[in-house]
């Protein structure tokens, strides 16, 4: 974005300080902005696809097990997806970010429960329990992504239980 300011402006005054080999290594390697977002809109497709094959699984019978694992791997794919619009360094540094760093780690261990579950232990009932908590933990995590919506969320459920 530096890059693009200064050349509409005119300044190429830190053209100099950029002819490293860092500079030049991660201009090669970055992605144009329209490839990014064909990147993330492939692969959030291909995660929503994933989620819906799942649930086509289940509702024809396949097994709760091929679900989960669908299922789970849809997620997956679909948080990567955002490391096409941010960069996957950028990504991380969010992911962790004192905010929501409890929420991405409940996420990343409910995927690898969901998968143990289903995969390590054939056990379906414990898989789905821990779907519907990936569930919960993937709201929650979103929801970190929005102002006050934690907040809300939390003053809704308060309201309703008292």
């Amino acid at each position: 974005m530096d890059k693009l300011r200064r050349a509409l402006s005119g300044d190429d005054s830190q053209a100099e300080e950029e002819s490293g080999i860092m500079p030049q290594l991660l201009d090669a390697t970055s992605l144009s902005w329209s490839t990014r977002i064909k990147g993330f809109i492939a692969c959030f497709l291909l995660g929503i696809l994933m989620s819906i094959l799942a649930d086509i699984c289940f509702f024809l019978g396949r097994g709760l097990s091929t679900f989960a694992v669908l299922y789970t791997f849809g997620n997956i794919i679909s948080l990567a997806s955002t490391c096409f619009l941010m960069g996957p360094v950028n990504q991380i540094k969010k992911m962790f970010a004192p905010t929501r760093v409890v929420a991405t780690v409940m996420v990343f261990v409910l995927f690898g429960l969901t998968l143990f579950a289903a995969i390590g232990l054939h056990n379906p009932g414990l898989a789905l329990l821990f779907i519907i908590l990936q569930i919960l933990a993937m709201t929650w995590y979103s929801l970190s992504y929005i102002p006050y919506a934690r907040d809300a969320v939390k003053k809704t459920v308060s309201a309703c239980i008292a």
